[in-house]
């Protein structure tokens, strides 16, 4: 993966992102803010429209067949290299006012290169997920294997969603303040300790409106959307090709439900479930059993290479080995910089991808050795900047809390996470205080979930993509989706695997399916089954590099 794929991959990974499955038995009363009312969304859906129609008129000015985008060098910052080239999209602060105040959205493109002689198809716009992941490094998977003929047909379009970098980029507090840790994340949380996390919450979101204002109400996926319309049509583009990941899916869908007519194709890879009653608490309540079956996957996979780790020959014993090395570090952090919080955060990328498998065994194996290096090296602070990692983390969580009612008592939080905490501890309570903030937001006017779906035949065929196993968006979202786009949405599942992002990973019938309904619009049916991609090596990185040979997409997070 190019480096400035990876950082940015890794910078918005660590929120543990998206989504999904049935709720828990008790669903949550939610103390219910005023919502979003029809009247303001007709207004800001006239207002996109408007904007859309002027981006048009300046595409067609310009030649009729490119874009009115100004493409030039990219900017240092997005470390893009040549043939690279980057625009900046101007869009509404608030579509209801379309000449109000304005954002700067960066764009970056891959021309087609037409190889073979290949007929061009338009552009190609990639979301990799979040909300909070900025998308400029997509083009460079032109120059990936097994990318060719798609790099040849379409202009490949990656761009930052607003909020995400560019000239102002929404942050919570200050990205300058150095991280204080190691942080304390215990299994069973203390009154106290909730105590303390519910002040956090409530000091992150008043630091979002301080810094915000009432620009913090404009973050959503509504407007994400219509940012997306603008942006089409900015491009010179009658249709939208679009490719999402994760939340990028539920993104995709809210598109061709606002403007069926203006979708040509579209890949949804690892689909949340896009049910408005889902979005976005019970989603998040959701996914902690699928969570709870990948950290099993990861603990059998340690145990069947137990002749390799020494961790335990069954993934109850492997359990044991992660207690012991969690309690170590609680009582006295690795390296001074790993507590129980930095600890989790690491260990959950082993539901999100089992090709970082084989480092984290190994780290635990080394621990238990006396040997915390390869721990430190997995879960210290990493590399990303902390200004960046600090506007994922507010561009994600004023996206969920703006999109749609949150419980705003804590006594809902504690009983539904409590209770989820019985059977799916691994994650339930490091996912409520993530998702905290979104009691207390200081947003009033939440917005009513889109109800996504579209008439019969509104639709082309689409294509979604899921993982049978996958703990960051469970399944049974990616069968609701597919219910909800209608008689044209084809699932291709990876049966049997769970990582996170299954195009472009290491399953070459998934990517064959891909590739062929992007050059020919057509699908395998109301449904295809591939095979799982082999599980990684114990140790050895050959197999991930290996792996990398046919990538079509980069990761979603």
């Amino acid at each position: 993966m190019p480096g400035t794929l990876a950082r940015r991959a890794a910078a918005a990974a660590a929120l543990s992102l998206l989504l999904c499955a049935a709720p828990p038995a008790r669903a949550a009363q939610a103390a219910r803010p005023q919502v979003e009312g029809g009247t303001r969304s007709a207004a800001e859906d006239a207002g996109a429209e408007r904007v859309a129609r002027r981006a048009a008129a300046a595409a067609a000015a310009a030649g009729g067949s490119g874009p009115a985008l100004r493409f030039e060098a990219c900017p240092a910052a997005e470390g893009l290299p040549s043939p690279v080239r980057c625009a900046a999209l101007r869009v509404p602060l608030d579509y209801a006012r379309p000449d109000g105040p304005q954002l700067s959205l960066t764009v970056s493109r891959m021309a087609a290169t037409g190889a073979g002689r290949a007929a061009r198809q338009g552009a190609l716009v990639h979301h990799p997920g979040g909300p909070g992941a900025s998308g400029t490094a997509f083009p460079l998977v032109a120059g990936m294997p097994g990318w060719e003929r798609i790099a040849a047909a379409y202009d490949l379009v990656g761009y930052a969603p607003r909020g995400v970098a560019g000239p102002a980029p929404l942050t919570c507090r200050d990205p300058a303040a150095p991280a204080t840790g190691p942080t304390r994340l215990p299994a069973d949380p203390s009154a106290a300790y909730k105590q303390q996390r519910i002040a956090a919450a409530r000091a992150y979101a008043q630091g979002c409106a301080r810094r915000a204002g009432a620009a913090l109400a404009h973050y959503t996926t509504r407007d994400n959307a219509r940012d997306l319309h603008v942006l089409r049509a900015a491009l010179g583009e009658p249709k939208l090709n679009f490719a999402g990941g994760s939340y990028g899916t539920y993104l995709g869908a809210v598109y061709a439900t606002l403007y069926p007519d203006r979708v040509r194709r579209m890949v949804l890879d690892s689909a949340v479930d896009p049910d408005p009653r889902r979005i976005w608490y019970r989603n998040t309540l959701g996914r902690g059993p699928a969570f709870e079956r990948r950290w099993y996957d990861f603990r059998a996979w340690v145990a069947r290479h137990h002749g390799t780790y020494r961790l335990g020959a069954s993934p109850a014993a492997v359990r044991a080995s992660w207690e012991r090395v969690r309690a170590s570090v609680a009582a006295d952090p690795a390296g001074g910089e790993v507590g129980t919080g930095e600890l989790h955060s690491a260990y959950v990328r082993a539901v999100y991808h089992d090709d970082t498998w084989p480092e984290l065994a190994a780290a635990l194996a080394a621990f238990l050795r006396g040997d915390p290096g390869p721990l430190v090296q997995q879960a210290a602070p990493g590399p990303a900047p902390a200004a960046e990692a600090e506007n994922a983390t507010a561009v994600y969580t004023a996206v969920l809390c703006n999109d749609a009612p949150w419980p705003g008592d804590w006594e809902t939080w504690d009983r539904d996470h409590t209770e989820l905490a019985r059977t799916a501890p691994f994650a339930a309570w490091a996912d409520a205080f993530l998702h905290l903030p979104c009691a207390y937001w200081p947003v009033h006017r939440r917005q009513q979930p889109v109800e996504v779906g579209a008439a019969p035949g509104a639709l082309p065929r689409t294509l979604v993509v899921a993982a049978e196993r996958d703990g960051a968006t469970p399944y049974p979202g990616a069968l609701e989706l597919q219910r909800r786009l209608g008689a044209g949405a084809s699932l291709v599942t990876e049966e049997g695997a769970g990582s996170h992002g299954v195009v472009g990973g290491r399953n070459a019938c998934v990517d064959r399916h891909v590739e062929h309904y992007l050059l020919t619009g057509r699908t395998p049916g109301r449904a295809a089954a591939c095979a799982p991609h082999p599980e990684p090596a114990p140790v050895s990185l050959d197999d991930r590099a290996a792996g990398a040979r046919g990538a079509l997409l980069p990761p979603v997070v």
